[in-house]
């Protein structure tokens, strides 16, 4: 029996549901990443190493990687405004208790898991849930929408977040995100419609084609590890190789988090007219951009350039991927969207790593050019032809007896 298509809500709640959504992805990000500009503050009032509050922000994102596939099939028959409405709970609880005053390394640490999990489900739904309120020729532009939320993140939250912090410490930042939390909850809780996961033109991907998507997921993992394997020591390249001073590390990663912003809500409206180009030219961008870094990163200039670029390329192709994940999921769009975040975090880990082995042997200059040869690998696997019957039938005929991932 088909499944009824539920009503549409009135524009003005659908525009309502889409903010909150956007202002959940920027809460999300920001508390994933906050703990990076309160380093010091956080280690000597918890009185533990600077690695230590690290592993705040490393150990979060290997949740997310773990636990986005696992935890999208568990919650998959939960109704998805009970379901963000508990994501959101679950994050403004884990922002208070990181908040309050003489609390432990290990409770903010367990906090800081909880608040992943949330995350890693967050990322998987919120993608189907805002896309499904709008005709499916607009999924691209909504993911747009999405994706403008959580760049702002890095361009305002985390830097208003390090102010804040320095200003009045470290524990008030994460009790104002708790508030931010409660505001998108109390927003979906009440206009998002209550309709089963699986309704709905967003819950199935538009042209399923198993052979694109798990092309995509290789695509995603290639080009994060590759950004992060010379991103992760960013500045102490600009110190050594570029020459700049402490004070314009700052402004030039700044830059960087503007040029992110800038691409994602240039291309977010072009998602839907040009899916290919707005992924492959993102990824040849950051295979310049990185290659460019290693050739010419003692040239201040172009190395502002090129650090915009990465910038800029990193966060559209990500948004492209998740858009074109939406279109060509061979199951459930949610679980697709999962594995899909799962590869972005494990990338970033696998970055890191490789980066940080191949210091000694290559130097910081040399991690630039590694992670290059890497995202020109994801652009030669996005490229290769496709041969004729691959995939796609295999995929229509799963998608069209309703079969799950």
């Amino acid at each position: 029996m088909a499944s009824v298509r539920p009503a549409r809500p009135a524009p003005w709640q659908r525009a309502a549901v889409v903010a909150a959504l956007m202002l959940a992805a920027f809460t999300f990000n920001t508390t994933e990443n906050l703990p990076v500009g309160l380093l010091t503050l956080m280690a000597d009032d918890l009185r533990v190493s600077l690695a230590a509050v690290g592993a705040l922000v490393t150990g979060y994102g290997l949740t997310v990687a773990v636990g986005s596939l696992p935890l999208a099939h568990v919650t998959r028959s939960v109704p998805r405004r009970y379901l963000l409405a508990g994501l959101l709970g679950l994050l403004a609880v884990g922002s208070w208790v990181s908040a309050l005053g003489g609390v432990s390394y290990g409770v903010l640490l367990a906090a800081r898991v909880a608040t992943a999990l949330a995350q890693a489900v967050f990322w998987a739904v919120t993608g189907p849930v805002a896309v499904g309120l709008f005709p499916p020729e607009r999924r691209g532009r909504i993911i747009g929408l999405l994706s403008v939320g959580g760049s702002l993140a890095t361009v305002a939250g985390v830097p208003a977040g390090t102010w804040l912090g320095g200003h009045t410490g470290w524990r008030t930042p994460f009790a104002l995100l708790g508030v931010l939390a409660l505001f998108s909850l109390v927003i979906i809780g009440v206009l998002l419609p209550s309709s089963r996961p699986q309704d709905g033109h967003s819950s199935y991907g538009a042209a399923p084609d198993r052979r694109r998507f798990f092309v995509l997921l290789t695509v995603t993992a290639l080009s994060v590890t590759g950004a992060f394997a010379g991103f992760t020591y960013v500045v102490a390249f600009l110190d050594r190789v570029s020459g700049f001073r402490e004070e314009a590390v700052s402004a030039v990663l700044l830059a960087f988090g503007g040029a992110a912003l800038a691409g994602v809500t240039v291309a977010g409206p072009l998602l839907d007219r040009f899916p290919r180009a707005t992924l492959t030219v993102p990824v040849a961008a950051q295979t310049v951009a990185l290659l460019g870094l290693f050739a010419t990163g003692h040239v201040p200039a172009a190395t502002v350039v090129l650090v915009m670029l990465l910038g800029a390329s990193v966060a559209t192709s990500f948004m492209a991927t998740q858009s074109q994940v939406l279109r060509v999921a061979p199951g459930r769009t949610e679980t697709a969207l999962a594995a899909n975040s799962a590869a972005y975090n494990v990338g970033i880990a696998a970055g890191a790593s490789l980066g940080g082995a191949l210091l000694s042997a290559v130097g910081v200059r040399g991690t630039f050019l590694v992670g290059g040869l890497l995202t020109a690998g994801a652009l030669a696997v996005l490229t290769r032809p496709a041969r004729a019957g691959s995939g796609r039938r295999a995929g229509i005929g799963r998608y069209r007896a309703g079969a799950g991932m």
